[in-house]
């Protein structure tokens, strides 16, 4: 089973890489863009094929190492 975890800073969490990726767009010629947030998403195949179970794995592996919870919050979806 496939997993996604989608990973992003919480509101109220500076975000400088998220700042600077707007700036450039702006200095692209893109004026209407406005906040910019950045991410991650880490994409995992999983050998459980129960749907429950592969939820509750990739939500502990995101809370283990795949996120910082204190500045991330995190979402997980099956496929």
């Amino acid at each position: 089973m496939k997993a996604t975890v989608t990973v992003t800073l919480k509101p109220g969490v500076l975000d400088p890489q998220g700042r600077a990726i707007g700036q450039a767009l702006k200095g692209l010629g893109f004026a209407g863009v406005g906040e910019v947030r950045a991410g991650k998403i880490i994409e995992l195949e999983l050998a459980e094929t129960d749907p429950a179970a592969a939820r509750s794995q990739a939500e502990e592996m995101a809370k283990k190492l795949l996120a910082n919870t204190v500045i991330e919050s995190f979402r997980v979806e099956l496929a």
